[in-house]
């Protein structure tokens, strides 16, 4: 029978949804406001099953969302440490930095993780490893998060502890052979039984992205690199008149240029040799009186004809692109500095080799500009290469540099440099920690794989422990979560709830059950599997798979069919949630990346049709 409650709620779904395509505000906000009508609702009266005033805001305090707070934290720990860049570094070196390459090892990889890490946890974990490829590819991270995402979600259905549907679905089916004849009684799914539908759903989702990408996936303007490349090249140019890029040079062994000082080839090539890489190792040159031992590299910024020229009468080889310093002049780790020389420094009338600039300060100086003048080793149309080792610095002089951030940051710190350049990572990398990240998040991990301990407390254990050890400081983790996405999903569960409560959920089931009644189990099948996906979209996915596989497993027994096939078929469905953004990870990236509920709505509505298709197709298949 139809209620009034069930009409409001009905009416507050449909005020929501409205709110998430429409955008005419935050979808945060959206949700916070729809919690708020929510509360109010309950108090008129025959409206006190939409809410309980009394636990309205258990949301915040629920499984999902401190699960999410406490994923966070363990990855800005580990990102701390610098292990997300060291990942990052290994993608791009087998990877490539094109997006065909990328997107096909960056999603494969989280699907893998996400079939025994919880999906929202691969996909935090991976987030900042997804934002330093697009930093340092000019990929725009929106090209990339939501296949992540989406592979994140569909990874979840590799394993039986892949997601939260999956893990109930056994201890359901347990209660369901309570009311089954023994003829019918269903086993257990094991570990991999899902395995081969999961691995042909996240290679769907790959194939989809690869295939339709271009057209599907949002773009947008990324940020200029200029540590690297072009960006480097056009930002020297622009502001200081210097035309130079950075390449990456191999110099064989028994070469001429061996033993000599990287000073005297710098001047006499009109190049900077900034870096080299010598026997596994990168090392940025410390002193350029030292010579050169090969075989090695060198990373060497100047015009690309002076470079080619000492290539040329050198027998070097030139790179097309950056390999072994490509971590190094990525823009998350350093970049160039501007930096000034205030009266009554003790810089002034001194020698960057009298400093020991490098070495002592972490700066490769380019150039130096001093009034209308810009002094640089590389030659220019508007001067002569100047030995600016040996030159005299000056009150007011401007050094331009190329420098890790971390060195900028302490270099904040000394009254003797004041530092123009402000839009930089200010916060300085712990590798001396990267034992502690690694072991909590291992203890996590340990504890979410082996363990019936509940998966907020397995992830909070890490992330304290990380606080704990001082990976993070207690600002850094608040800083680190995603304020806006805990405010989605807390203030969107009352809503799920209220469907539930109402007997909306279930007065829908029935209604389908109505329209279903006589059409042959394939058609049966496929209608559970577009009610649990339709349910997971307005609802939790743990609370459409409780209400649905009874349903389903009455529906397969009363039409002949397997119940364990129907049940399992509700359990993966409820994974199909890709339109809209009120599944976890959806909501995880939709800030990061910059998506509107239309890009979702996009790329999503054909993902929910391949999804669909592939999973009625493989469990047909395999069962």
């Amino acid at each position: 029978m139809f209620t009034l409650e069930m009409g409001v709620v009905f009416a507050t779904l449909a005020f929501t949804i409205f709110l998430f395509v429409s955008e005419i505000i935050r979808i945060d906000l959206a949700a916070i406001l729809v919690l708020v009508v929510l509360g109010m609702l309950s108090y008129l009266p025959g409206l006190s099953n939409i809410a309980d005033v009394n636990h309205l805001f258990d949301g915040f305090a629920s499984n999902a969302v401190i699960s999410i707070i406490a994923v966070m934290i363990v990855g800005a720990g580990l990102d701390k440490t610098g292990i997300m860049n060291k990942v990052a570094a290994t993608i791009l070196k087998h990877g490539g930095s094109t997006e065909v390459r990328i997107l096909p090892i960056v999603s494969g990889t989280v699907g893998v993780i996400s079939s025994f890490l919880q999906n929202v946890g691969a996909a935090a974990l991976f987030l900042p490893v997804v934002s330093r490829i697009s930093a340092r590819t000019s990929i725009p991270l929106s090209r990339l998060l939501m296949p992540m995402g989406f592979c994140a979600i569909l990874g979840g259905t590799m394993t039986m502890v892949g997601s939260s549907p999956l893990i109930l679905l056994n201890d359901l089916i347990l209660t369901a052979n309570d009311g089954l004849p023994s003829e019918q009684q269903m086993k257990p799914f094991s570990l991999f039984s899902v395995t081969p539908i999961g691995f042909a759903l996240v290679v769907s989702g790959i194939l989809y992205f690869l295939i339709l990408g271009r057209w599907v996936l949002p773009s947008s303007t990324s940020k200029v690199d200029v540590t690297s490349g072009k960006g480097l090249s056009d930002y020297l140019q622009r502001v200081y008149g210097l035309s130079a890029s950075v390449f990456e040079v191999d110099v064989p062994e028994d070469n001429r240029l061996v033993g000599k000082q990287l000073a005297d080839i710098n001047f006499e090539n009109n190049i900077y040799i900034i870096s080299t890489f010598y026997r596994g190792k990168v090392s940025m040159v410390q002193i350029l009186t030292a010579e050169i031992a090969a075989p090695c590299r060198l990373a060497i910024i100047g015009k690309r004809n002076a470079v080619q020229k000492f290539a040329d009468e050198n027998g070097l080889h030139i790179r097309s692109k950056l390999d072994a310093f490509s971590e190094e002049f990525a823009q998350t780790n350093a970049g160039i500095a501007e930096i000034v020389v205030p009266p009554e420094s003790k810089f002034i009338g001194k020698s960057p080799r009298d400093l020991l600039l490098r070495k002592s300060y972490g700066l490769s100086l380019l150039a130096i500009h001093r009034s209308e003048t810009t002094l640089s080793h590389v030659e220019s149309e508007d001067h002569e290469p100047t030995a600016i080792g040996l030159e005299k610095f000056q009150a007011g002089d401007m050094l331009v540099a190329h420098t890790q951030w971390s060195n900028l940051t302490r270099l904040k710190r000394d009254r003797d440099l004041v530092v123009i350049t402000s839009d930089f990572p200010q916060e300085e990398l712990r590798p001396h920690k990267i034992g502690w990240a690694l072991t909590f998040f291992l203890v996590s991990l340990s504890m979410i794989l082996f363990t019936d301990v509940r998966l907020s407390l397995c992830l909070l254990v890490g992330a304290v422990g990380m606080l704990l050890s001082r990976v993070l400081s207690i600002d850094e983790a608040y800083r680190a979560v995603g304020w806006n996405t805990v405010f989605l999903l807390a203030c969107l569960i009352p809503l799920g709830q209220a469907v539930q409560s109402t007997g909306t959920a279930e007065w829908i089931a029935q209604q389908v059950l109505v329209i279903l009644h006589g059409w042959p189990v394939w058609a049966l099948q496929a209608g559970i599997a577009i009610l649990a996906t339709a349910f997971s979209l307005v609802m939790s996915n743990v609370g459409a798979t409780v209400l649905l596989v009874p349903l389903a497993v009455s529906i397969a027994v009363a039409a002949g069919g397997d119940p364990a096939v129907f049940a399992l078929t509700v359990a993966i469905s409820t994974s199909n949630s890709f339109i809209i953004p009120t599944h976890q990870v959806n909501a995880l990236i939709m800030g990061p990346a910059g998506y509107k509920v239309i890009d979702f709505i996009k790329s999503g509505g054909i993902m929910t049709l391949l999804f669909f298709i592939v999973s009625m197709v493989m469990l047909n298949l395999i069962f």
